[in-house]
C-alpha cells in the first residue's frame, strides 16, 4: 500500500467492484476509452488488476480517500500489452469516477506510484499515454513533470477511429 497526504493506494477489495463497474459505465470517464464496460467486463478487469497486484506486488492499485470515498478508482504502473516503438516500458495510469475529477487526486497518487515505481522497482524511465484530445490527463502528465515529442506519437494497435491517434510522454528516473 502507498499513502500521499489524502489516499491510500491500496490492495483492491470485493466491496470495491460496483463503485469500478459504475466508473466503467460512465460515458464521461470512458469518453478517451473505446467503449464503456458492462458490469461484467469490469469485474474481469478487476479480476486482472488484482491477479497482477498479487503476482508482481503493484499495478493498478485501488485508491480510496483519507477520511473519506472508500473507492474513487484505480491508479498505479503497469506493463502494456502491445508493440509499439517505446516497448518494453512502464507506464503509470489513472481511472478516477467524475465525482473525484477536480482535486488533484490523480497527480498526487500517479506522482506516489512514480515514486515507487523509480525508488523501489528501479525504473529509469516511466511513461503515460492517451489519445491525443484528451487534455485533462494530459495536463496531469505534464504536472508529473513528463515531456512529449512529436516523434513519439503513434497509433495505438488496440483502438480504432478518432481515439487511435496517441501521444507519448516521458519522464526519466530522477538523478
Amino acid at each position: 500500500m502507498l499513502t500521499t497526504a489524502r489516499l491510500k493506494l491500496r490492495d483492491w477489495r470485493d466491496e470495491d467492484l460496483p463503485a469500478f463497474a459504475a466508473l466503467n459505465a460512465d460515458p464521461a470517464v470512458m469518453e478517451f476509452f473505446p467503449n464503456t464496460l458492462t458490469a461484467e467486463d469490469s469485474n474481469a478487469l478487476a479480476t486482472r488488476i488484482r491477479a497482477r497486484i498479487a503476482e508482481h506486488n503493484w499495478g493498478f492499485w485501488a485508491v480510496e480517500v483519507i477520511g473519506g470515498p472508500a473507492f474513487i478508482g484505480c491508479i498505479g504502473l503497469s506493463v502494456p500489452r502491445f508493440d509499439a516503438h517505446f516497448m518494453p516500458c512502464v507506464e503509470v495510469g489513472w481511472r478516477l469516477a467524475k465525482t473525484a475529477w477536480g482535486h488533484g487526486y490523480a497527480t498526487e497518487a500517479a506522482r506516489a506510484a512514480m515514486d515507487f515505481g523509480f525508488n523501489t522497482l528501479g525504473l529509469a524511465e516511466i511513461v503515460s499515454f492517451t489519445t491525443t484530445h484528451n487534455q485533462r490527463s494530459r495536463h496531469v502528465m505534464e504536472k508529473l513533470g513528463m515531456t512529449t515529442t512529436p516523434a513519439d506519437d503513434f497509433e495505438h494497435p488496440l483502438v480504432g477511429g478518432p481515439l487511435r491517434k496517441h501521444v507519448l510522454y516521458r519522464r526519466r528516473a530522477p538523478s
